[in-house]
């Protein structure tokens, strides 16, 4: 049984491609020479080794490609040696136009020329070293001449090859930059959607515990705040992974996560025992998708932390629209040991968020011990407002 794997259409096609050229060159520089040979009497008759030569210069260029420079010496030797044995002129030259053409252009230079460079001083010195009858001074010049043209325009499309090629990097580099952007970001959506409805279950399902047994009839209201919970969790999972797949299908239903639904999250937090209480300074108003999507995930975070760390009863968000910035601030009335807070995960994915849109986000104690989150989002820029009903977010005496 062969282990030899088969050969797909698309590589056999490619390998036809490459064949096709060397194999129709040589039929053609055969053919060719062997028509130029009748007008021209004074040159060495056709014979088999001026098709030994013909075929020697034209079928490795197979190989060009792979081996660039082998290709193109071979092709040099087999030329300069059909020039100086004089057989007939014709279109010899073809393969190795070709083969400096490619060489140059797949970026060996150096060879590139140094087989211009041979062909030409061989061609030259060779015919006076063997006492050739050598053409005038102005024929010479004029064939070193299309050499250098031949030279340069290769150097033309090399460099237009490397413009292209460095493109194309770039382009691979923003993409693979894109990607790893959208899977932070989608990392940032998880961890803020699973920690903040676990939380809430977690909360829900040990008040249940507490009152199964001792108060029963209480424990229903626990039961179905944990269903609610899971059930949103599942939905903003599914609308989250579904942009993983990255398939065809129809656009999700579920509105963007926003400030609109900010009534919703605090109702759901108050239902796990932390008071929450809301304040907006200024005139609310539409806000980029990012920016909302951003300001929201960052005030549930905020309460994830109060619900899973603070000893807290209560929890005050406020939000000052303002002309150059969004302001957000979640206080919290817990009681912690003074010093700066330890920085979990929490606190430096809302930091991230702030930071990839321009802002800026602390942690830092309230006078009673609590923690304060302050972040502060850049707007758009704005024409003809006014900055209306601005307060100093900061002041815990605007509660």
């Amino acid at each position: 049984m062969s282990t030899t794997e088969p050969i797909d259409a698309a590589t056999l096609g490619a390998r036809v491609r490459r064949f096709a050229l060397p194999l129709f060159l040589a039929v053609f520089l055969v053919v060719g020479s062997f028509g130029a040979a009748d007008g021209q009497p004074d040159r060495r008759p056709a014979d088999w080794f001026m098709v030994l030569l013909l075929l020697t210069a034209s079928l490795p260029l197979y190989w060009l490609r792979t081996h660039p420079i082998p290709v193109l010496w071979t092709t040099v030797v087999a030329t300069l040696v059909y020039m100086l044995m004089q057989y007939p002129w014709g279109p010899v030259v073809f393969p190795f136009i070709i083969a400096v053409f490619t060489s140059i252009r797949l970026g060996y230079r150096l060879a590139g020329w140094s087989a211009l460079a041979a062909l030409y001083i061989g061609h030259v010195g060779g015919r006076m070293v063997l006492g050739i009858n050598h053409d005038g001074v102005y024929q010479v010049l004029l064939v070193g001449a299309c050499f250098v043209v031949l030279g340069f325009v290769a150097e033309l499309f090399r460099a237009h090859r490397d413009r292209v090629m460095a493109a194309a990097r770039t382009r691979k580099e923003a993409e693979l930059r894109q990607a790893g952007e959208e899977r932070l970001r989608i990392a940032q959506e998880l961890h803020d959607v699973v920690a903040h409805h676990i939380s809430l279950i977690n909360v829900q399902a040990s008040t249940a515990l507490h009152l199964v047994d001792r108060q029963p009839e209480q424990a229903g209201p626990a039961l179905s705040a944990i269903k609610d919970a899971s059930k949103e969790a599942l939905v903003e999972l599914r609308s989250i992974v579904g942009i993983l797949r990255q398939s065809d299908e129809s656009a999700p239903r579920q509105p963007v996560t926003g400030l609109d639904r900010l009534e919703h999250l605090v109702s759901r937090t108050s239902r796990a025992g932390l008071e929450v209480h809301t304040v907006v300074h200024g005139d609310p108003q539409p806000l980029p998708t990012g920016l909302d999507r951003a300001a929201f995930r960052i005030i549930q975070e905020s309460l994830t932390n109060v619900v899973r760390h603070a000893r807290a009863t209560a929890a005050t968000v406020r939000i000052q629209y303002g002309d150059q910035a969004l302001v957000l601030q979640v206080d919290d009335d817990g009681h912690s040991l003074t010093g700066a807070p330890t920085e979990g995960n929490g606190i430096v994915g809302m930091r991230e968020r702030a930071t990839a849109l321009g802002g800026t986000l602390t942690a830092t104690r309230t006078p009673t011990g609590g923690l304060r989150i302050i972040a502060t989002l850049p707007l758009p820029e704005r024409s003809g407002q006014t900055d209306v009903g601005r307060v100093e977010v900061g002041d815990p005496g605007h509660a």
